[in-house]
C-alpha cells in the first residue's frame, strides 16, 4: 500500500539579521566599490601638452568613496530591518488617512498655482525663468511619451526623433516661407504625428526588447539624416535666425512696433521670457488635458488593455494595429509641439540637440515618475532637471550622484514615485461581493 500523503512543505528560511550579517554585507559592498572606483576615481588620466598621456592618483578621494559605500550599506540594511519589523504594525487611523488623502488632493492645485506665479515671483531672476521653461519642456515631453510607454506599454527609445522633426519643421517653414510660430506649431505637430505613424507600421509585430531596438535605430536614423542632408537642414551647422513667437501678431521687441510700446511700458528682455514661459505652460497643460481625456475614451482603454496583455486585447476584438498607430501618432504629435517651441526659444538648432541622451532622459522621467501617472511625471521632471542644476558645481561627480539617486529610487520605489494609477472606469458606489459568489467563481 503506497503512501499518498503529500510531503510537508519546507519551512521558509528566516531572513538573516544581526551585526555579523550586516558587517559581512557592508564589507562586500565596500570591496565592490573599491574595484569599480579604482579606475574611475583613484587614477586620473589626461592628454599632456605635447600629446603624451599623463596620470595622477587620487587615493584619498577613493578612500572617501569606499567609506561612504560601507557606511551607506550599514544604514541601508538597518533601515530594511526596521521596515521589516514595522511590516505588521497597526495601520494608520482613519483620521490620519483622511488627512493624507486631503493633502494629496492639494498637491496638484498647489503646483498649478505656483507654476502660474513663477514669472511674478522670479521676474528679475533670468536663471530661474530659464530653468522653469526647461522643466516645463521636459514635463510636456514626459506627458507625451507617457501615452506611448505608460498607457500603451510600447517601449520607445527614439522619442527624440519626433522632437527633432517638430523643431526642424518649424525652423524650415519659418525661415523659408516666413510663416509665424502660431501657424507652424500645428503643422509641426502634424508632421511629427505622420512620422510617428511611419515608425508604427514596421513595429506592429514587435514587442519588448525588439521594439526598443527598432525605435532606438529610428532615432539615430533621423539624427544622421539631419546631420548629412546639408543643403536642407544645414548639416552640423544647423539653422539659425529662427523667428521668435509673437503675441497676437505683435513682436516682443524694443521699438515703436513692439509689445511694450503698445502697452505703454518700458521694454525689458524679461518680457520675452515671460511670454515663452506661459506658452510652454499652456502647451504642457493642453498635453495633460488631452491625455486625461483620451484615457477615459475607448481608445484610452484600448491602450491600457494593450499594455496589460496584447493577446487578450486581440481576443476581445480590439484592433491592435490602429491602437498602436494612434499611440505612436499621439505621442509624436506632442513631441512635435515641444520641438517647435524648443526651436523658437533657442533661435538656433542643430543635430547635437537631439541625441539619444535626450530620449533616455525623457524615458527616465516617465519610468521614475510612475508609468501612467501624470503627477509622477511632474515630480520626476522637477527632481531630475533640478537635480542636474543642483550638482552643476560638482562636474566630476554630477553623473555619479544622478545615477546613484536613480538606483536608490528603483530599489525603494520600483514602480516609480507615484505607483498608483486611477482606473479609467469605476463604479460610483462600492459594491460588496459575498464570499459564496467568490467561491463559485462568479
Amino acid at each position: 500500500m503506497t503512501d499518498t500523503t503529500p510531503p510537508a512543505p519546507k519551512p521558509k528560511r528566516a531572513p538573516q539579521t544581526g551585526a555579523a550579517f550586516i558587517l559581512k554585507k557592508s564589507l562586500l559592498s565596500a570591496f565592490v566599490a573599491l574595484v569599480l572606483f579604482s579606475l574611475m576615481i583613484g587614477i586620473r588620466t589626461e592628454a599632456g601638452p605635447t600629446g603624451q598621456l599623463i596620470y595622477w592618483t587620487r587615493f584619498g578621494d577613493l578612500a572617501i568613496m569606499v567609506v561612504l559605500v560601507f557606511a551607506g550599506s550599514i544604514l541601508t540594511e538597518l533601515f530594511r530591518q526596521w521596515l521589516a519589523a514595522r511590516h505588521h504594525a497597526p495601520v494608520l487611523p482613519e483620521s490620519a488617512k483622511r488627512g493624507l488623502s486631503t493633502l494629496g488632493r492639494l498637491v496638484v492645485p498647489s503646483l498649478l498655482v505656483f507654476a502660474f506665479l513663477v514669472p511674478v515671483i522670479f521676474y528679475n531672476q533670468r536663471y530661474m525663468l530659464d530653468l522653469g521653461i526647461l522643466v516645463l519642456t521636459y514635463v510636456m515631453l514626459g506627458w507625451g511619451l507617457n501615452i506611448v510607454v505608460g498607457l500603451a506599454g510600447l517601449l520607445d527609445l527614439g522619442y527624440v526623433a519626433f522632437y527633432a522633426v517638430g523643431a526642424y519643421s518649424y525652423a524650415l517653414l519659418s525661415t523659408t516661407f516666413g510663416l509665424s510660430f502660431w501657424i507652424c506649431l500645428p503643422l509641426a505637430g502634424i508632421l511629427a504625428a505622420f512620422w510617428g505613424m511611419l515608425l508604427g507600421f514596421p513595429v506592429l509585430r514587435l514587442r519588448g526588447d525588439y521594439l526598443a531596438i527598432v525605435t532606438l535605430a529610428f532615432g539615430e536614423i533621423i539624427r544622421l539624416v539631419l546631420l548629412n542632408w546639408q543643403h536642407v537642414t544645414g548639416g552640423p551647422n544647423g539653422i539659425s535666425g529662427i523667428p521668435r513667437p509673437t503675441l497676437f501678431g505683435i513682436p516682443v521687441t524694443p521699438g515703436p512696433n513692439g509689445l511694450a510700446a503698445h502697452l505703454g511700458i518700458p521694454f525689458s528682455p524679461t518680457h520675452r521670457l515671460v511670454l515663452l514661459f506661459y506658452i510652454i505652460l499652456a502647451l504642457a497643460l493642453l498635453t495633460n488635458w488631452v491625455a486625461i481625456r483620451l484615457r477615459r475614451l475607448p481608445i484610452g482603454r484600448a491602450w491600457e488593455a494593450l499594455r496589460e496583455d496584447e493577446i487578450a486585447c486581440r481576443s476581445l476584438g480590439i484592433n491592435t494595429t490602429t491602437t498602436k498607430l494612434t499611440a505612436f501618432a499621439t505621442g509624436a504629435m506632442f513631441a512635435g509641439f515641444a520641438g517647435a517651441f524648443f526651436a523658437t526659444r533657442q533661435g538656433f538648432i542643430s543635430p547635437e540637440s537631439f541625441s539619444f541622451q535626450e530620449s533616455a532622459l525623457v524615458l527616465a522621467i516617465v519610468v521614475l515618475g510612475g508609468m501612467g501617472s501624470q503627477l509622477g511625471v511632474v515630480l520626476s521632471a522637477l527632481a531630475l532637471i533640478g537635480g542636474f542644476e543642483l550638482f552643476r558645481g560638482f562636474e566630476q561627480f554630477r553623473m555619479l550622484a544622478f545615477g546613484g539617486a536613480m538606483v536608490l529610487l528603483m530599489i525603494w520605489r520600483p514602480r516609480g514615485l507615484i505607483a498608483h494609477r486611477e482606473p479609467s472606469l469605476f463604479l460610483s458606489t462600492r459594491t460588496r461581493v459575498s464570499s459564496d459568489l467568490v467561491k463559485e467563481g462568479r
